[in-house]
């Protein structure tokens, strides 16, 4: 082998020597008009500038599906938006503690198109011992809303409070939120949300409008705590 023989040419050499290069195709203009590329969407041989004009119209085509899904997310949270608000009028209208829960939990499947919704609360104020939306002292359930440090979402596995719900079985996803007093201050209560679609309450959603449902619910319900329930 000849030791002053040059290292073969490679791909990588050529790329570097345009880049490096820049006014290489204004001395050979007519290059770029013979230069031949196969088109992406077949077998069939394009012109260089064909070719880039196909590559910047799939860009542009990227870029106005990117702006419609941003239009698209908008107006979806405008419209959560707005039912967040209306529902929230709802329970600030709503002057009769001993109704405040079952309008709570209907104004949810209305105004938020859940199929099934149930609520408990516990300690109460004696008045309110004995109401439907009333949990009994259970060391279980308590422990378990205790834990809910974040909403709960994802297929329903089971879980007790599930069993609230007016259809367990029909449920294929449950959304589930602890209410807290103040501040993070103690739980008093579980709002449990059910579908029989899979994936509206998945696993991997996001739960801020969830945490705004949560506090939204625990300012409401105060009404029916005990002064200073610890």
């Amino acid at each position: 082998m000849n030791a002053n023989a040059l290292p073969p040419l490679t791909e990588e050499d050529i790329a570097d020597f345009l880049i490096n290069t820049p006014d290489f195709f204004e001395r050979h203009a007519a290059l770029l008009a013979s230069v031949q590329l196969t088109s992406p969407h077949g077998q069939r041989a394009v012109s260089l500038q064909e070719r880039q004009a196909e590559m910047l119209r799939e860009k542009i085509r990227h870029l106005e599906l990117k702006a419609a899904n941003m239009i698209r997310f908008g107006q979806e949270n405008t419209v959560t938006a707005t039912r967040l608000h209306d529902w929230t009028l709802t329970l600030l209208q709503t002057a009769d503690a001993n109704t405040l829960p079952q309008v709570l939990v209907q104004s949810v499947r209305e105004r938020f198109a859940v199929p099934q919704v149930a609520l408990r609360v516990w300690g109460v104020q004696p008045e309110f011992v004995g109401a439907p939306h009333v949990c009994p002292p259970d060391e279980a359930v308590q422990d378990f809303a205790r834990a809910l440090d974040k909403p709960l979402c994802g297929p329903n596995t089971g879980v007790l409070v599930v069993q609230w719900l007016d259809d367990p079985s029909a449920v294929a996803s449950v959304a589930v939120v602890a209410l807290r007093e103040p501040q993070g201050g103690a739980v008093f209560g579980v709002l449990v949300m059910g579908s029989d679609d899979p994936q509206r309450f998945g696993a991997d959603m996001g739960t801020d409008f969830l945490g705004h449902l949560s506090a939204l619910a625990s300012a409401a319900l105060q009404r029916l705590r005990q002064p200073h329930q610890a």
